[in-house]
């Protein structure tokens, strides 16, 4: 089975928007999606990219654009400005805890991905604290799985240690962005590649004659 591995974070509004398109892209190659957060804040700006709050003025006040554009052209719910997504970083692992969550699901044999999107609509859409502890035991537990046993694995050695691997990786491929997708060793950076990303995966099945 074709891997679709996607690295990203769980504070990313374009990772959200993704969802319903990604799911779709999913379904329809019958691909194995390997979901991968990582350390963000600390590979991305080796890598070139410029994280939101760093930039200037101008470029942050399109960031706004864009994301109103897409809300509206894919008829997702989303707040602009979050009540839960900081201008100042007093946590630095604030978002990172739900992605840590979303590995133990995966390693558990979970619908990670339901339970990504949860987190992220959670965060973006409701306006929800995701950096909280008991919202995202809440979370889980609202989509059918543990949340108390998911809370407990987040430090565990095998999920810490997947995250860790998850960002060697994201360095490696000199991802500078989230989401970016990975088919057959190409990079796709963006929700608004997937399209891209559908027909690289067609081109994949043909290579290997699926």
């Amino acid at each position: 089975m074709i891997e679709l591995p996607c690295f990203y974070s769980l504070s990313s509004p374009w990772a959200y928007l993704m969802g319903p398109q990604l799911e779709d892209i999913v379904r329809r190659h019958k691909v194995r999606l390997v979901l991968k957060p990582f350390d963000f804040q600390e590979i991305v700006p080796r890598t070139g990219g410029v994280p939101l709050r760093t930039r200037p003025p101008a470029r942050r006040s399109y960031h706004e654009e864009e994301l109103d554009r897409w809300r509206r052209y894919l008829q997702m719910p989303l707040a602009l400005r979050p009540r839960y997504y900081p201008e100042k970083v007093a946590d630095p692992d604030w978002n990172k805890r739900p992605g840590w969550m979303v590995i133990a699901a995966q390693l558990r044999g979970l619908d990670a991905f339901r339970l990504s999107h949860a987190l992220l609509r959670a965060l973006w859409a409701e306006e929800r604290d995701t950096a909280s502890a008991e919202v995202r035991i809440a979370i889980a537990e609202e989509n059918g799985m543990d949340g108390h046993a998911l809370h407990q694995a987040e430090t565990s050695a095998e999920v810490q240690a997947a995250y860790r691997t998850f960002t060697q990786e994201a360095e490696a491929l000199q991802v500078f962005g989230a989401p970016t997708f990975i088919v057959d060793g190409v990079r796709f950076w963006g929700q608004d590649r997937l399209g891209f990303v559908d027909r690289a995966l067609d081109a994949l099945r043909s290579k290997q004659g699926n």
